[in-house]
């Protein structure tokens, strides 16, 4: 299969790469830095503009990930129009592009994230879960208008696939990275209450996932990529703690996060309480289920 990737050289995308390249699939990645595909995403060839992809090559499949970090900064409103153009404009790019071909490919899997949801308290979350458009944080609004644009694929005749992620864990890059030296210096601790949920997937889940809903064309539409098991984030702090055996005493309270990341505090003080309904339903079995089980894979000594 000739695959094509956005968002390639990313954390989820190198390991996807890595993963097809052993399955034997031709793979290509859109990418600003197109000389150094090949080294970062498994021999993948590097393209600069989707012009450069001639009939030949044109893909079977597209994986849409791209996307700047989200989480490396404040949202400045030089932020906010960065992280909306490499999501909502690129993809908006991507499916012009797609409708201009003489046979598009057959799938399109497109990222978004759990943030689609907002801040849901207590509430269970699943694939049927409606928001009112429009009336949330800027990271759902970001991930609505995400997912309009990979819609848009659907009058091509495309199947779409739109990948609500949750925090991806992996031992190198990604939330752990960020959280493994102070809370290997004993300085981890609690986010505000605790008390919020915080969905997480395993890295060779994430990929696993990606991996099934591209080769069952009877998936199609919204699935959360998240573990079975939710935990809120104090559970989550001890757990991390207990593997890197060390304390977790020092919480860092709400209004500090508010005050230091403004709007980007959503992101850590939001509860998502997310279950992994369609992929269960669909068959999809998960390596790491259990958050202990996934922390002694990734960091434990």
């Amino acid at each position: 299969m000739k695959i094509l990737l956005t968002g390639g050289t990313g954390l989820i995308g190198r390991a996807l790469c890595r993963l097809w390249a052993g399955q034997g699939h031709h793979l290509m990645v859109w990418s600003r830095r197109p000389k150094e595909v090949p080294a970062l995403c498994s021999g993948a060839h590097g393209f600069a503009r989707l012009e450069d992809i001639g009939d030949f090559d044109s893909p079977d499949a597209v994986v849409n990930l791209a996307g700047a970090p989200i989480a490396d900064r404040p949202w400045s409103d030089a932020r906010r129009r960065l992280l909306w153009d490499s999501r909502v404009r690129l993809t908006r790019e991507l499916t012009g592009w797609l409708g201009s071909l003489p046979l598009p490919p057959r799938v399109l899997l497109s990222g978004s994230a759990a943030g689609w949801y907002g801040d849901r308290g207590e509430q269970p979350i699943d694939e049927t879960t409606q928001i009112e458009r429009g009336d949330t944080d800027f990271g759902s609004r970001l991930c609505q208008a995400w997912e309009d644009e990979a819609r848009r694929a659907e009058t091509l005749d495309m199947r779409v696939v739109l990948l609500r992620t949750a925090s991806v864990l992996a031992a190198e890059g990604g939330m752990l990275a960020r959280l493994r030296l102070p809370f290997r210096l004993g300085l981890g601790g609690r986010l505000g209450s605790g008390k919020q949920w915080l969905p997480w997937i395993h890295l060779d889940d994430a990929t696993g996932l990606i991996d099934f809903l591209l080769k069952h064309e009877d998936c199609r539409g919204p699935y959360n990529l998240c573990a079975p098991q939710a935990v809120r984030n104090a559970e989550f702090t001890r757990a991390l703690a207990t593997s890197l055996r060390r304390p977790a005493c020092l919480p860092v309270p709400a209004w500090a996060l508010r005050f230091g990341l403004g709007d980007m505090s959503s992101l850590l003080l939001g509860s998502q309480r997310l279950l992994a309904r369609r992929a269960q339903e669909a068959g999809y079995r998960f390596r790491f289920p259990d958050l202990d089980a996934a922390l002694r894979d990734l960091v434990a000594p």
